[in-house]
């Protein structure tokens, strides 16, 4: 028995003195992002092949890579959790519209929330350097007085990007000219079947621990839309 209490009194002292074995750092995941560009505008689809991207088994996987910022303007909150940003991205552009390429290095994805296409969505992309810029902007209605069929119907831009970003022009973090470009023809762009091109009155930067930023929409690339049209004075 003395003998037993010998030797484990001596494993322990071993297995003390041994050497902590590094605990191995778990590698982050690889940034491919370059299997996108095949769903860009080709001879025969000149505005990219968005749904088919949708179908595509890696692109869930990327929104839920890069778009991890919280949000809370999208969807009814559970247990005090709103919808993931890469859900609520989802859902932005479930109904297709575009998949355009810029400068041979950016992209942008464009659709729209279904049975309600007021709500819409633009993926943007850099392919540019090893850590990928990427941004999701919503258009949200803002639910007042007037419906969306009103072209004096108001709504708020939202702006995700997955790096901090600023409208300070002095600042390095700056937003890229290439990225307000995008956004300026994305809202532009009138709404499907109305010719209403979207009023865009308020302006939010998230950056992405969550924390909101009210800003211009001028700063974002948003120009105002046409004049309202006047009310037409009866004889």
């Amino acid at each position: 028995m003395r003998r037993l209490l010998q030797l484990a009194a001596a494993f322990l002292l071993v297995t003390t003195l041994a050497p902590a074995q590094p605990v191995k750092k778990q590698k982050p995941a690889p940034e491919n992002v370059e299997w996108i560009w095949q769903y860009t505008p080709d001879d025969n689809n000149k505005d990219g092949r968005e749904n088919a991207l949708l179908q595509d088994d890696r692109f869930r996987p990327f929104l839920d890579q890069f778009l991890t910022t919280p949000q809370t303007f999208w969807g009814t909150p559970v247990a005090g959790h709103y919808r993931s940003l890469a859900s609520t991205a989802l859902d932005h552009l479930t109904v297709p519209d575009k998949v355009l390429a810029d400068e041979n290095r950016y992209i942008a994805i464009s659709g729209c929330v279904v049975h309600f296409c007021p709500s819409r969505g633009l993926l943007w992309i850099d392919l540019n350097g090893t850590h990928h810029l990427v941004v999701f902007s919503a258009i949200d209605w803002i639910k007042a007085d007037k419906p969306t069929s009103d072209p004096a119907a108001e709504y708020t831009l939202w702006v995700f990007p997955n790096q901090p970003l600023t409208v300070a022009t002095n600042s390095p973090q700056h937003l890229p000219a290439a990225l307000m470009k995008a956004i300026a023809r994305w809202t532009a762009q009138p709404l499907a079947g109305s010719g209403i091109v979207q009023n865009i009155t308020h302006a939010i930067l998230v950056d992405p621990d969550g924390t909101p930023h009210e800003v211009a929409p001028s700063t974002l690339g948003v120009a105002p839309p046409p004049a309202l049209s006047e009310p037409k004075v009866k004889p």
